[in-house]
């Protein structure tokens, strides 16, 4: 129904912003990423999708398409609401879904609260087949020792995002134990 919107932003708040549109202030749900992005007074185009409930009607917006895309996607998978679709782009990039779901590692849809095994596993089951094709991370391959790290990082404080994005800076030739690939990783923060 709406399928973008653009205004100046009045209001940003953790998990949401005021844009002001033609004398209206609108409030649109974005991702935390989008938050982080943006300053008040700033012009903003975002791609939108709208819900209508019996209560409300309530606009989602994200700066590119493709996050559109994963959140309708997100949204036909039983028992996965707006908010927690939301809350999973708040976390993940569109690459590390996709990533998860090809590689089938519920384990890192697990990092976004209010998901659990049975339902990252049953986001994964929904998506296959339908994010299509995923650049390799040049012979980058998720191990279980990664898995720890990644682990590790995030319960330090780390988004999964960052954590992946350490992992993918320590060298190849690295020595695979867990202690010595976070201590490469933590190297990579500071």
């Amino acid at each position: 129904m709406i399928a973008n919107i653009q205004g100046e932003v009045v209001a940003v708040k953790k998990d949401q912003i005021i844009l002001q549109v033609g004398g209206f202030g609108v409030r649109v749900f974005v991702p935390v990423r989008v938050c982080d992005s943006i300053h008040i007074g700033e012009p903003v185009f975002l791609h939108t999708y709208l819900v209508v409930r019996e209560d409300s009607w309530t606009l989602y917006g994200f700066d590119r398409e493709s996050e559109r895309e994963f959140f309708e996607l997100l949204l036909g998978v039983n028992g996965v609401g707006p908010r927690t679709a939301l809350g999973t782009l708040s976390v993940l990039t569109v690459d590390a879904i996709r990533r998860a779901v090809v590689s089938e590692q519920p384990e890192v849809l697990t990092h976004v609260p209010g998901i659990g095994m049975k339902s990252a596993q049953r986001i994964l089951l929904h998506l296959q087949g339908r994010v299509g094709d995923v650049e390799p991370l040049e012979g980058y391959a998720v191990t279980d020792v990664d898995t720890e790290v990644i682990e590790a990082l995030t319960s330090l404080g780390y988004s999964v995002v960052e954590a992946q994005s350490a992992l993918q800076a320590i060298p190849k030739d690295a020595p695979q134990e867990v202690e010595e690939k976070l201590r490469l990783a933590l190297q990579y923060f500071s």
